[in-house]
C-alpha cells in the first residue's frame, strides 16, 4: 500500500503512517507538519466534511484557504463512522498504521468503538495521540474548547487588558497553532519510544493545559515562589508603552535592551534624557514604563527609514511594521524558497512552505489538500492487496 506515498515520500517522518481523525486547526496543524515531513497522512473526514472547508472563501467550495493550509499533503477519505461498513474500513487501515491521532471527546470516540484499548487490540505499537480541549484526567474533561474560550482561560485577554487597558484577544488562533505543536512533539517522542522499545502508548495533548504551559512560561514569575514575590505576569511584557515607536512618518520596532546596544543608542543620539540612572539593565527593568515612554519621544524626532539606518548600523534589533500581505514578496523568505507553489485541481496554490531545514531529510509540501473523499476508491483497492480479511468486513 506504501507504494503510492514512496513516489514522493521524502523527509524524516517517510515510511510512517499516520490516520487522521482531527478536524479545524488543532490536530490538523500536526498532522499537516507530519505530512510536510514525509509521513502518509490520511485524513479521515465524515458526510459532512471538516468545517474548516467552508470558514473562508476559497476557489472552489468546500476548499477555503486555511482548510487547504493545513491539509495538504493528506490523503482524503470519507467515511461515515455511524456505519458498521465505515468502521471496518477504519479497523482494516489502522492495522497498517503508526500513528493514530484525533480530536473527539473521549466519550464521542468510545461510542464509535476507537478508544485506545480499541485501537491497540488492532495494533499493538500504535501510538496513540489523543487532542482535547481539557485533560481528561480533571472535572472539565468532556467540556468543548475554541481558541477563543481557551485565550481566555488561560489568561490571553487578562494580560493583553494589563497591556492595553481592556481585555483582548491576540489577533491569532494562537491555542490551537500551540496546541498543535504540543500535539506533534509528544507524538514524535512516543514514536522515539517505540522506536527504541517497540512499545505504543497513549497519548494526551490539551489545549487548556498546553497555553498554561505556553502562558507561564514568562508569566508565573515571581508567584512560582512561596511566598510569592511578584503577581504572575511578566512586568515587561504587559507594559502600556511597550508598543511600535511612532516616527516622523510611520512606526518601527526596536528593542534597545541589554547594556551593549543601550550604550551605543545613548552614545550616537545623545537624547536630552540621557542618565545614569539608566546606565543598567537592571536600573531600567525597575522603570520600564517610563524608558519605554522615553524612548518613544526620542522616535518622533526622525522617519522610519533615518531610525532603521541608525539602530541597524548600531547593531540594534530593529524592524519596519509590515502586513501579513507583505510575508509573501519578502525578501528573506523568498531568497529561501520559503514559500513553495504547487498545482491543484484549482489552480496553482503558492503554499507557506516548511520553516524548519534538514541537511540530509529535507521536508516539502507533498502536494494539495484533498477533495472530500477523493482518496476512497484507491485506499480501499491498496487496503484489499494487504489486509483483505479486513477489507471484506466492509463489504
Amino acid at each position: 500500500m506504501a507504494e503510492e506515498a514512496d513516489k514522493t515520500a521524502q523527509g524524516p517522518l517517510a515510511g510512517i503512517r499516520v490516520v487522521d481523525l482531527t478536524s479545524v486547526v488543532f490536530g490538523p496543524y500536526a498532522t499537516q507538519i507530519m505530512a510536510d515531513m514525509g509521513a502518509e497522512v490520511f485524513k479521515i473526514e465524515p458526510p459532512a466534511g471538516d468545517n474548516t472547508r467552508w470558514i473562508t472563501t476559497g476557489p472552489v467550495p468546500g476548499m477555503g484557504g486555511i482548510y487547504v493550509n493545513v491539509n495538504r499533503g493528506k490523503r482524503g477519505l470519507m467515511l461515515d463512522l455511524r456505519q458498521e461498513v465505515d468502521r471496518a474500513t477504519l479497523r482494516a487501515l489502522i492495522a497498517t498504521a503508526d500513528v493514530f491521532i484525533h480530536s473527539m471527546r473521549g466519550s464521542a470516540i468510545a461510542k464509535l468503538g476507537f478508544d485506545y484499548a480499541a485501537v491497540k487490540a488492532i495494533k499493538p505499537d500504535i501510538v496513540y495521540t489523543n487532542c482535547y480541549g481539557y485533560s481528561r484526567r480533571g472535572p472539565e474533561g468532556d467540556k468543548p474548547a475554541y481558541d477563543d474560550t481557551i485565550q481566555a482561560e488561560c489568561g490571553i485577554p487578562h494580560v493583553q487588558g494589563l497591556m492595553n487597558g481592556e481585555p483582548g484577544y491576540v489577533a491569532t488562533i494562537m491555542a490551537d497553532k500551540v496546541a498543535g505543536l504540543h500535539a506533534l512533539y509528544a507524538t514524535m517522542m512516543a514514536l522515539f519510544h517505540r522506536e527504541r522499545t517497540g512499545e505504543g502508548q497513549e497519548v494526551e495533548v490539551t489545549m487548556f493545559e498546553a497555553m498554561s504551559s505556553f502562558m507561564l512560561v514568562e508569566h508565573a514569575n515571581g508567584a512560582m515562589f512561596a511566598p510569592p514575590t511578584t503577581p504572575a505576569h511578566y512586568h515587561r511584557a504587559v507594559e502600556p508603552n511597550r508598543r511600535p515607536y511612532r516616527t516622523q512618518d510611520g512606526y518601527v520596532a526596536a528593542l534597545v535592551y541589554n547594556d551593549k546596544h543601550w550604550d551605543a543608542f545613548m552614545a550616537a543620539v545623545n537624547p536630552p534624557w540621557a542618565s545614569d540612572e539608566f546606565s543598567t539593565l537592571e536600573k531600567r527593568a525597575k522603570q520600564i514604563g517610563r524608558v519605554y515612554g522615553l524612548l518613544g519621544e526620542t522616535f518622533l524626532t526622525r522617519t522610519t527609514q533615518e531610525w532603521l539606518d541608525t539602530l541597524r548600523g548600531l547593531h540594534i534589533p530593529c524592524a519596519r511594521l509590515q502586513t501579513t500581505d507583505e510575508l509573501f514578496d519578502n525578501a528573506q523568505l523568498n531568497a529561501i524558497g520559503f514559500f513553495e507553489e504547487v498545482e491543484t485541481p484549482q489552480g496553482p496554490v503558492r503554499f507557506p512552505g516548511v520553516p524548519t531545514w534538514f541537511s540530509a531529510t529535507p521536508g516539502k509540501v507533498r502536494g494539495p489538500a484533498p477533495m472530500l473523499g477523493q482518496d476512497n476508491e484507491k485506499v480501499l483497492a491498496e487496503l484489499a492487496s494487504v489486509a483483505p480479511a479486513m477489507v471484506s468486513e466492509s463489504k
